[in-house]
């Protein structure tokens, strides 16, 4: 029993945890306004697309790379499933799969042009970035796709027993994605790439089959919060999901995903998700100009990386002590 506290108390989780509640005691402090009703739903609900994101950025911090395409996925896939339900007058459910299944195939795009080609992740999505955004433009003309049916708003807009729809989809999501991380072959590949690739490659793990897989659930992922966006706003715009890259990076640092790869707990990601959305709603709170919120997620996500360096320089600097 002593040995588990023990764990507990040393696990990142723990840490972060100690951190947010420190943030929302303080916050609850300052702004009498904080634990309201309204505004929690409010905070819970923006809080689901970034902890959305987070979560599915966590599983290519793990391999060691990176998605920076998140958002444009999650922007097409939304004005696709716009036009399916809008002007092309199909089912709303069924343009909702199809816009889902896009996302699929764009992380599959990702994914084989990565590992075929031998890209740098980071390089290869941010190009990809102009593509997917180029095509939205296209397909929209810079204009949002409104008259939305009324009979998906609830997904985005809605609320089960006080929580809102699109922080359960969070929830099943971040459950999916740990069951696949800790519960099967696939987790133990991710991890074991994220470590080494080569030597994960030599002990048998097809390893670019692996990765193609992740961005494949990275795309899916991002198409479902894009087309939840879409049912909150009522509308599908080009602009949906810019910040999102940025958050899911600090997200997955900030809960302790290593950024050099098969180091962290995707559930980390929705905790620091969740310190992301209370310094945003604090902002908010106390009169802010609402532009500060980007800056102070650039500071965050320049903040969490800055850490995560130095403790991974200290913790090589030790270990090097010791093996001399």
């Amino acid at each position: 029993m002593k040995t588990l506290i023990n764990k507990i108390r040393h696990s990142s989780l723990f840490t972060i945890s100690i951190v947010l509640v420190i943030l929302v005691i303080a916050t609850s402090i300052i702004s009498p306004y904080f634990l309201t009703p309204y505004n929690l739903q409010a905070l819970i609900r923006d809080l689901a697309f970034i902890g959305m994101i987070g979560v599915a950025q966590s599983l290519t911090l793990l391999v060691g790379e990176l998605d920076l395409s998140v958002g444009k996925i999650a922007s097409l896939s939304g004005v696709v499933g716009a036009i399916l339900m809008t002007s092309m007058g199909l089912n709303p459910y069924l343009s909702i799969l199809i816009a889902i299944l896009l996302g699929t195939f764009l992380g599959f795009v990702n994914g084989t042009i990565i590992t075929k080609l031998k890209l740098n992740a980071m390089v290869a999505t941010i190009g990809m970035t102009g593509v997917y955004g180029g095509i939205n433009l296209v397909i929209t003309k810079g204009k949002a796709i409104s008259n939305i049916p009324q009979q998906i708003h609830f997904l985005g807009k809605g609320n089960i027993l006080g929580i809102p729809i699109p922080f359960i989809f969070t929830l099943i999501v971040l459950g999916i994605i740990l069951f696949i991380v800790f519960k099967t072959k696939t987790g133990r590949y991710i991890y074991a790439i994220g470590n080494n690739k080569e030597a994960a490659d030599l002990l048998g793990v097809n390893v670019d089959k692996i990765r193609v897989q992740i961005y494949m659930i990275v795309g899916t992922i991002s198409a479902l919060a894009g087309i939840l966006y879409v049912a909150r706003l009522g509308s599908a715009q080009t602009a949906i999901g810019e910040n999102w890259p940025m958050n899911s990076i600090a997200s997955s640092v900030i809960g302790g995903v290593a950024l050099t790869g098969g180091i962290g707990n995707p559930a980390g990601a929705l905790l620091g998700a969740t310190i992301i959305s209370v310094i945003q709603n604090m902002i908010v709170l106390f009169g802010v100009n609402i532009y500060w919120q980007t800056a102070v997620s650039g500071i965050v996500v320049v903040a969490a990386i800055s850490f995560s360096s130095i403790a991974l320089m200290r913790k090589n600097k030790i270990t090097g002590g010791k093996e001399k």
